[in-house]
């Protein structure tokens, strides 16, 4: 016997929100009895006046198809018809007014604040017409009134839409300003995120390209090959604790930390080697030992950064050079250090370089541009005399 699996029925979502409209209506037609006979009619076209634009005010929206914004604009035209179109007793007003007006007030309220821009102005606009119109509908009927009552009535009704309005408005303003807060703060976790990519991961990369070309020419030896795996394994490490970083800085993870170390600016000379070994170009490099002291390790890191892109450049744009050199010393007042990598470059390799579109190429110097800012220095590239090209960037010292 096939047995079905036993499910409990699913209950109705509770609506809290019910209770109130429900309330608010029974409250506003129930006195629709108690109008004398002849009335009954006006009374009752008066309470579902206010008892429409009182569920407008309390109900959440959108209701199915109904938006806020028709609900809102239809309330608003229901009270300004009754208002042009009302022939009851006069008296009958003065009790669903003050009602209505409250309702009206919430209704604007709410459409001003949380409107959509196209809509918030015409909408406000009409609800706020509507509640200083409506002191209209019983003063303008009122026997020998004169005119004291409709002025004093729109008077009374226009303070506190102006208020309300104004109130609404400005609140409008810090949600508007608080949801630019918000985007701004995601393109920024977003820049972070790509620019750590770049600086970090896409670095030690390049790093392992480069190791793999050098590693790819004849001649190698056991030792050789040995050391150029171990370099590998150490600069996929460094990779992976970048990426780990990042991750738990967009976790808010503070306690995780890289188990490698950075390297800085004691690890050029090894670099250069490597880079110029087996019929490369001619690569030498010329480190002042007091500027290693003068940088952070952060600072140290973009340093070398700095190196690394500029000799992958010079595999990438200029193969044909034939010598590389590395500088880096401190400036004369001993508070920054600076770092420039030339190449001979020959004429074809610079026609290339100029040739290319500042947004045709890879971001990898554009990037440390940024990074090298961050850390309150500066980086150019360009030609240079006769036919070479230089990257020149100046750290400051902790």
């Amino acid at each position: 016997m096939r047995t079905e699996p036993l499910t409990r029925p699913e209950r109705p979502r509770s609506r809290p929100w019910r209770w109130p409209a429900v309330t608010a209506a029974l409250l506003l037609l129930a006195p629709v009895a108690l109008a004398h006979p002849g009335d009954h009619g006006a009374a009752l076209l008066l309470a579902l006046t206010a008892t429409s634009v009182a569920v407008v005010a309390l109900l959440p929206w959108p209701l199915g198809r109904v938006t806020f914004a028709t609900a809102a604009g239809a309330a608003a035209g229901a009270s300004l018809v009754v208002d042009l179109c009302y022939s009851g007793p006069y008296r009958l007003p003065a009790f669903w007014a003050p009602f209505e007006w409250l309702a009206l007030i919430g209704v604007l309220f709410r459409a001003v604040r949380r409107l959509p821009d196209h809509w918030a102005g015409p909408i406000g606009g009409a609800v706020g017409l509507a509640a200083v119109a409506l002191p209209l509908r019983f003063a303008l009927r009122m026997p020998q009134g004169g005119a004291a009552g409709p002025v004093g009535g729109v008077l009374f009704s226009l303070l506190p839409v102006l208020g309300v309005a104004g109130a609404s408005l400005y609140l409008r303003v810090l949600d508007a300003r608080r949801e630019r807060a918000v985007v701004g703060a995601r393109r920024e976790q977003r820049l972070e995120v790509a620019r750590g990519l770049h600086d970090s991961v896409a670095h030690e990369i390049t790093g392992i390209v480069l190791e793999a070309q050098a590693g790819q020419l004849p001649g190698q030896e056991a030792e050789e090959t040995s050391a150029l795996l171990r370099r590998l394994e150490e600069a996929g490490l460094r990779a992976l604790d970048s990426m780990d970083e990042m991750v738990g800085a967009l976790r808010e993870d503070q306690g995780a930390a890289g188990t490698t170390r950075r390297l800085g600016l004691a690890d050029l000379p090894q670099l250069v080697a490597r880079f110029g070994t087996k019929g490369g170009p001619r690569a030498t490099v010329d480190l002042a030992p007091e500027a290693v002291g003068l940088l952070s390790a952060e600072a140290q890191a973009t340093a070398y950064a700095v190196v690394l892109e500029a000799l992958t450049n010079v595999r990438r744009h200029a193969p044909q050079a034939t010598e590389v050199t590395v500088r880096v010393a401190s400036e004369p007042d001993g508070r920054a250090v600076r770092v420039i990598v030339g190449d001979s470059g020959g004429p074809a390799a610079r026609r290339l370089r100029l040739r290319r579109r500042p947004g045709a190429g890879g971001t990898g110097l554009a990037g440390l541009a940024a990074r090298a800012a961050a850390h309150g220095g500066s980086l150019t590239s360009g030609p240079v005399d006769p036919s070479g090209w230089q990257v020149c960037c100046t750290l400051p010292g902790r």
